[in-house]
């Protein structure tokens, strides 16, 4: 009798464990689908698609740190008040006091197959202060941003492509015609 009274609390923890783990699986789940980091998988070789994110990201934001051995790029705060402003506009929310972003570039190689792939992961970490005594809070982007810059990566390295292309092309007819 005593066994059955132990086996069976037994299987009760553990009936209670399976149904916690599943509870705390769907939360998970849902916050790893609430969080999505944009990136794209690139299929070129790693030093080109580095230098064009180099080109994009550092064209336009200053860049506080770079490391091509460790494949990330950061760049300094850059405030963006009045556009987080003038979107916020046609919201009701009220006007925000300053707002600041910076952006974690993160630029990895890898294969499929024989071939060499790489992929670009951008993070935007965006703070908003609505008035002095709330203090700076950290809002999660909408990834429009992000996409933006990861489409115009896409497309420099297609051009990029396309131009060495046609320099292959005129340097083969050059040797054929010498």
């Amino acid at each position: 009798m005593h066994d059955i009274f132990k086996n069976s609390r037994l299987a009760i923890v553990l009936l209670l464990f399976l149904l916690s783990s599943c509870s705390s699986y769907e939360n998970f789940k849902q916050i790893s689908e609430e969080v999505e980091i944009p990136s794209q998988i690139y299929r070129a070789d790693y030093n080109k698609v580095w230098q064009e994110t180099m080109h994009i990201i550092c064209k336009t934001h200053e860049c506080d740190s770079f490391s091509q051995e460790s494949g990330v790029i950061k760049t300094r705060w850059k405030d963006n008040t009045l556009e987080v402003n003038f979107a916020d506009s046609f919201t009701t929310n009220e006007s925000v006091k300053s707002a600041k972003y910076k952006l974690i570039v993160n630029v990895s190689k890898g294969f499929r197959g024989s071939k060499e792939v790489t992929k670009v992961t951008i993070y935007k970490r965006q703070r908003v202060e609505q008035d002095f005594l709330q203090g700076l809070k950290t809002l999660r982007s909408d990834g429009i941003f992000e996409k933006t810059i990861l489409y115009r990566l896409d497309k420099a390295l297609l051009i990029q492509e396309k131009l060495q292309k046609i320099e292959d092309q005129k340097a083969k007819e050059s040797e054929q015609n010498f």
